[in-house]
């Protein structure tokens, strides 16, 4: 009788390893422009503009797009043409200027994608704090990038920690610290001496902060250009097709970078 109740078991937990596909919604691929221009404090800048086309959720790679035509022009005339350098990236030698509006212009499959920014000022990066007994369980380190915001005036910030054990993310309004020295913090696991954490800073607009903090929001402060539980739209727009927008932003931006090894 037990041989016969085991066999009945058996059979019931094997007609129960049927296959399951799951059949997800799909759209056509959108362009994703993450378009950042960085004026650094030496004067130099960096200006990339990145092109790729979302992608099913479950696609490991990210499709880059190497055709495209990309130039960016200010108010009084000047063309800045960007060219295609590697892994969707297309540079120019652009330095922007305070007080000027800037253009850009992406040309892909024949729909021409546009954005206007101007150059938004940032904070120095001060000195980093350390704390052997941070996080959630009093023994994480735990790093403090200080910074001192103007007094008086509406700023908003875009604050990155980036190491090999991981990055952080933030977005800062001034509304409550006006005028005042703050820090970003950093926490990652596993984050011991000997390690490098880059952490920049960034002058950014009260549109990018609200695009960026609704990102991150869904993100939870990482990947913000990974796949989203709802679309955030940025400031670019398809002068084609307007129903057919792309994804990501242009920003133009003051930075201030401080590197720091874990002590």
């Amino acid at each position: 009788m037990k041989r016969i109740v085991l066999w009945i078991i058996l059979g019931i937990l094997t007609s129960c390893e049927d296959v399951i596909d799951v059949d997800l919604n799909t759209s056509a691929p959108r362009l994703v422009i993450e378009a950042t221009i960085n004026l650094l404090e030496d004067g130099t800048a960096t200006s990339i503009v990145k092109l790729s086309t979302s992608a099913p959720f479950f696609e490991n790679q990210v499709p880059i797009v190497e055709d495209a035509s990309v130039k960016i022009t200010d108010e009084i005339g000047n063309i800045f043409n960007f060219v295609y350098v590697s892994e969707g990236k297309y540079e120019s030698n652009l330095i922007p200027q305070l007080g000027l509006n800037y253009s850009l212009e992406v040309i892909y499959e024949d729909e021409v994608y546009t954005a206007t920014e101007q150059l938004y000022e940032g904070s120095s990066l001060e000195y980093v704090e350390q704390r052997n007994d941070g996080g959630f369980t009093g023994e994480e380190v735990e790093l403090k990038a200080f910074f001192t915001d103007p007094a008086g005036i509406e700023n908003y910030y875009f604050f990155e920690g980036l190491s090999e054990r991981g990055d952080h993310l933030d977005a800062y309004d001034d509304e409550f610290f006006d005028g005042n020295t703050i820090f970003g913090l950093y926490l990652a696991d596993d984050l011991t001496s000997g390690d490098e954490v880059v952490f920049n800073l960034y002058g950014v607009n009260n549109q990018f902060y609200s695009f960026m903090y609704v990102l991150l929001q869904q993100t939870g402060s990482g990947g913000p250009f990974e796949t989203q539980p709802a679309t955030v739209r940025g400031n670019i727009i398809n002068e084609t097709n307007r129903d057919n927008f792309p994804l990501g932003y242009f920003r133009i931006s003051e930075i201030s970078t401080l590197t720091y090894i874990v002590q």
